[in-house]
C-alpha cells in the first residue's frame, strides 16, 4: 500500500485490520492480559488473534487482529481513552500485516521459509535463535528488503521532492485498503488540529482527500 504523505504524518499508519494498543498496566499477567482483551474487543467483532508479550520492549503494549477492518476501526476509536485496569488505553493501527490476517487471505508464509529474521515468537513453540545465526539472518533481511524497495521505486512513477511541492492544505492518498472508508480516515485525521474535510474520489477505489483549514494544519 502506497500513501503518498509527509512532514507529521509520515509515521500515521493507514487503516487495516490490526490495533495496535499501548499504556497498559504492566501488572497484569500475558494470560489475564490475553483473555481480557479478547473479551473487551469481541464487542466489535470477530477477533483473530491477541498478541501480547512481557519482554522489557513490548511491556505494556499488544496487537488484537479483528477479521474484518471496520471492527478493527470502530475498536480504535471506542477504546482509545478507555480506562483498562486503572490506566487509559492509547490505540492505533498497526503498522504491517499480521500472521493472522495473513492466513485469512491466502498470503501467509511460515516463518522458516520467510527470508528475512524469524524474529521473537509469539508462541512457546518457538526459540529465539542464536546471537550468530540472527545476525545473519537480519543481514540478510535487510538485502532482500533494499532489493524490494529499490523493485518498488521503479515501478512508482516519478514523484515530485517534497521540499519542492508548494504548500497545501489538501493530502492526498492514495493505494487505501478498498474497506477504508471517509469516516474511518476522519477518525485517524482527527487527532490533528484544523480538520475540514474528508473526501473518498467515487468511482477510483482506494484514492482520498484530507482537507484542512489551511497550510500550517496540513
Amino acid at each position: 500500500m502506497a500513501v503518498r504523505m509527509g512532514g507529521r504524518y509520515s509515521h500515521i499508519s493507514m487503516p487495516n485490520q490490526t490495533l495496535y494498543i499501548n499504556n497498559i498496566n504492566d501488572k497484569l499477567s500475558k494470560d489475564i492480559l490475553r483473555r481480557e482483551l479478547y473479551t473487551l474487543c469481541s464487542q466489535f467483532g470477530n477477533v483473530l488473534d491477541v498478541v501480547a508479550m512481557k519482554t522489557d520492549k513490548m511491556r505494556g503494549q499488544a496487537f488484537v487482529v479483528f477479521q474484518q477492518l471496520t471492527s478493527a476501526s470502530m475498536a480504535l476509536q471506542k477504546l482509545q481513552g478507555f480506562d483498562f485496569y486503572g490506566k487509559p488505553l492509547r490505540t492505533a493501527y498497526g503498522k504491517s500485516k499480521s500472521d493472522a490476517v495473513a492466513k485469512e487471505d491466502g498470503s501467509y508464509i511460515p516463518k522458516h521459509k520467510r527470508k528475512g529474521p524469524e524474529g521473537a515468537s509469539t508462541t512457546a513453540a518457538y526459540k529465539q535463535p542464536p546471537a550468530k545465526k540472527a545476525a545473519g539472518e537480519k543481514a540478510k533481511a535487510m538485502a532482500a528488503a533494499a532489493e524490494a524497495e529499490k523493485e518498488a521505486a521503479a515501478k512508482e512513477p516519478p514523484l515530485q521532492p517534497l521540499q519542492d511541492q508548494p504548500p497545501n492544505s489538501i493530502l492526498f492518498l492514495d493505494g487505501l485498503p478498498g474497506e477504508v472508508s471517509a469516516v474511518m480516515l476522519k477518525t485517524l485525521f482527527k487527532q490533528f488540529p484544523g480538520l475540514k474535510e474528508v473526501r473518498m474520489v467515487p468511482g477510483k477505489e482506494g484514492i482520498a482527500f484530507v482537507e484542512f483549514e489551511g497550510e500550517g494544519e496540513a
